[in-house]
This record gives C-alpha cells, sequence and structure tokens, in this order.
C-alpha cells in the first residue's frame, strides 16, 4: 500500500479527527492545517500527524504548507454564518476552494479530495449553504491540473456529532413538548466511520478521480422520526410538536437573530430538499451502510450516564457545602 504525505483542512472537526486517526493508523504522513494548535493536542499522540497553527484563507499560508505534499483534502463546511447574505458560505467554501487551487498549483499537487454535501448545486439556489457547496464543488472538478473526488454526504452521524448529541442536550431540558420545524424533511443519515472508509477507498483508487459520489445510510426517516428516536433514550420523553411550513419560517426567522444563531433561515431552505439519496450505497466502496439503530445508542447512552454522574456530583457538592 503506496504512503502519502497529506495535507488535510478541517482536520481537527468532527469527521477530520475520525479521518486523521484512520490515515496515521495506515502510515501516511499527515499534516492538519488549523487555527488553534493547543486545542488540539490529542491528535499530536498520532505518531505520524503534524498540526500546523495559522489562517487557512490567507493565501501564502497555504502556499507554503502545500509544499511536498501529494494529496489535499478538504473537509472545512459551515451549516450557519454570522451575517444574513450568504456571503459567510462563500467565504467558507468558495473563496477557499479558489485559495486551494492557487496553492495546489503552486506547489504542483494534483490529488484532492473534497467534503461537499448532498443536493449541493452550484446552477441554482435551494439556500446559500448549498449553493455556495455546488459551486466550490464545481470549481475543483473543472481544473483540468487537479485530479478532485468530491463526497457529498447526507447527514453525518456518530460519537461527536452535532445532530444527534445536539437534538439529546436539547431535549434532556425541555419538560413538555419540543416544536420542531420542518418536521417532515427526510435524511438518510450515514456513518462517519463509512464517510471515513470512502475517503480512504478514494485515496487508493484512480477509478474515483473525477467523480462525485452521494453517501446515504440504508434507511431513510422524517426529521420528526430522528428526534423521536433520540427522546426514546431520555427518562423523560417529551412530545415532538412538529410545525407547519409557516410556523417553520416563522420559527427559522427568530432563531437567526438569537444569540448562537440554533436555527437559521438559510437552515430553512435547505431542509426543503430532502437529504437522501436516488441510487444505491456506490458499488466502488465496497461496504455495507451502518444504521443508526446499531450505532446511536453506544454513545447517546454513555452520554447520558456521564451527565447523570455530572448532576449527581454537583448535587453531592451542594449538599456538603450545605452542611458545612
Amino acid at each position: 500500500m503506496k504512503r502519502y504525505n497529506i495535507c488535510i483542512l478541517g482536520g481537527t472537526g468532527f469527521v477530520g479527527k475520525h479521518l486523521v486517526s484512520r490515515l496515521a493508523g495506515e502510515g501516511h504522513q499527515i499534516r492538519v492545517l488549523t487555527r488553534h494548535r493547543e486545542r488540539h493536542r490529542d491528535l499530536l499522540v498520532l505518531p505520524t500527524v503534524e498540526l500546523v497553527q495559522g489562517d487557512i484563507h490567507n493565501e501564502s499560508f497555504l502556499k507554503q504548507y502545500f509544499a511536498g505534499q501529494q494529496v489535499i483534502i478538504n473537509l472545512v463546511g459551515i451549516l450557519n454564518e454570522t451575517s444574513h447574505n450568504g456571503k459567510g458560505f462563500q467565504r467558507a467554501h468558495v473563496q477557499l476552494v479558489q485559495k486551494i487551487i492557487q496553492a495546489c498549483e503552486k506547489n504542483h499537487v494534483r490529488r484532492v479530495l473534497h467534503m461537499s454535501a448532498l443536493n449541493a448545486t452550484g446552477k441554482k439556489k435551494l439556500s446559500h449553504y448549498l449553493l455556495s457547496k455546488g459551486q466550490a464543488e464545481d470549481l475543483l472538478h473543472i481544473i483540468d491540473t487537479l485530479q478532485a473526488t468530491s463526497l457529498r454526504p447526507s447527514v453525518i452521524f456518530g460519537a461527536g456529532d452535532s445532530f444527534f448529541n445536539r437534538f439529546y442536550r436539547l431535549l434532556r431540558f425541555t419538560p413538555f413538548v419540543l416544536p420542531l420545524a420542518c418536521p417532515h424533511a427526510r435524511f438518510a443519515p450515514i456513518y462517519v466511520g463509512d464517510v471515513v472508509e470512502a475517503f480512504v477507498h478514494c485515496l487508493h483508487d484512480p477509478r474515483t478521480i473525477g467523480q462525485r459520489y452521494d453517501l446515504c445510510g440504508p434507511k431513510v426517516y422524517t426529521l420528526k422520526q430522528l428526534v423521536q428516536y433520540v427522546a426514546s433514550f431520555l427518562h423523560h420523553q417529551p412530545a415532538v410538536l412538529g410545525l407547519s411550513y409557516s410556523l417553520s419560517k416563522l420559527q427559522a426567522y427568530i432563531m437567526e437573530y438569537m444569540p448562537g444563531k440554533p436555527f437559521s433561515c438559510d437552515n430553512f431552505q435547505s431542509l426543503q430538499a430532502d437529504s437522501v439519496c436516488k441510487d444505491p450505497f456506490p458499488a466502488i466502496f465496497d461496504l455495507q451502510p451502518r444504521s443508526i439503530e446499531a450505532i446511536v445508542p453506544n454513545y447517546l447512552t454513555r452520554q447520558g450516564q456521564r451527565e447523570n454522574l455530572t448532576t449527581y456530583r454537583s448535587r453531592a457538592q451542594l449538599y456538603t457545602r450545605q452542611r458545612q
């Protein structure tokens, strides 16, 4: 098996950490570009991993650290922006890819693996998120000097995800009813380990060059079904109240301006297109995608146990202080 010098952007994120660990296990030399090196020291225990601190939006920085690399993997993506006009998505997705292309050309790097998104399209605006993801993907695939492969997953789940874990935390503090926007939006959640295996396969299989692969799990669920599934892991199970189209849009508008923007108008627009695949899982990857039922209970149950332990400790400490 050939070993590569690989530079990863977005390597400290949810998918990134899983992928870095997998690639390091194969003996590849991994360079991870990150803004905050000290926050991700857990990656430094991997023997072939180098963390380099810097601004990935700085063209000179990219050109400097793409030197000597054989493969670039771009995992950078945002689901929300601080502004409301799409400029944040354009910067994070499209402008960054433009800089990646320039840095690749400067250093004669040809192979690029790119994380896109299911339903991404640069031809029509479903949402700023999907439009910018599609435009970035198209940019990579029209450059003759690059050998690009794009992976387009549905929502990704696994230990540390921002989907099931987020709803689990939200439901824990929901006493009776959770009003849920876009309850009929459909997803085919894909396990992070299966996404990682697809990336690794693309690295070694030249047949994947120039291809774009939609990645979905084995089952399709509505958003309401997924949230109800998460609720089943709680001792108290709040009801999930699906909102109408108009009320969903209103909720998005209100939350757009809340701290942290937990749900936005752009999220609402993205949910108008079902995140499901038209075709079976790509046979070229030779794997059977795992279901949420096989994976999710393992980490949601552990999270609940940890949070209960934390609660018990806090109560014990409070009781001790009161007795003193």
